[in-house]
């Protein structure tokens, strides 16, 4: 990175329900000072959420084979992996079915658009993520877990929370328009990141992420 250099923008698209969002942030956040980057969070809501019937017709093969590619990945990057206790979306994993309550899903995707707003939002939901992923406890939603996840992202949980509350309906817009600009840019999946409206759809595919503004600033150099 030269001296002076300024940031490059980019849209990192992320659902708290995502394993494979956890396995990208951290790294992302160390690329964003490596390669001078100024990463944009954009929280959307997990397909899950979006399209209820999604998981009802994926191959049955598909779901065994997530859980061993992410815990190997998780391995490879020596960071903690269990599935969530409790998972952020209510759901039936043996058939599929998401359940008409959702009690968690929402509260974390508000509370990370406001971090994202205030911005704190990759040391957010780097915390937060780590709390529902690493498996170091169960229950992640009760108790001063999910306070104590802000207060390490330097926010204050109870306004977090509060305002969360009270900004419901703008803070839901706030997630659609992103899923909107998501599927402008191309793809419906996370982790997305978009650069110069050119999507890279996967944590695998920051290297190709790098290559293009890499190439770009070479040419733009000359």
């Amino acid at each position: 990175m030269a001296a002076g250099q300024t940031p490059t923008p980019v849209d990192f698209y992320f659902s708290f329900r995502s394993p494979y969002s956890y396995l990208a942030v951290s790294q992302v956040r160390a690329l964003a000072s490596e390669h001078a980057l100024d990463i944009s969070l954009r929280v959307v809501r997990p397909l899950a959420v979006r399209t209820p019937d999604f998981f009802k017709s994926v191959n049955p093969m598909w779901p065994p084979y997530l859980f061993r590619d992410v815990t190997r990945i998780a391995e490879r990057l020596a960071l903690p992996f269990r599935w969530p206790r409790p998972d952020p979306v209510v759901q039936d994993l043996a058939n599929g079915t998401i359940a008409a309550d959702q009690p968690h899903i929402g509260r974390l995707s508000r509370l990370g658009v406001l971090a994202a707003e205030q911005g704190a939002g990759l040391v957010y939901v780097e915390a937060v993520s780590h709390l529902i992923w690493s498996g170091d406890v169960d229950g992640w939603d009760q108790g001063d877990h999910l306070a104590r996840a802000a207060v390490a992202a330097g926010l204050d949980p109870a306004a977090l929370e509060a305002q969360a509350a009270a900004e419901t309906d703008r803070l839901d817009a706030a997630l659609v328009a992103n899923e909107a600009d998501q599927a402008e840019a191309g793809h419906w999946g996370v982790p997305l990141f978009v650069y110069r409206g050119e999507p890279f759809f996967g944590q695998d595919r920051l290297p190709d992420l790098l290559w293009r503004i890499a190439e770009n600033r070479r040419t733009e150099a000359v």
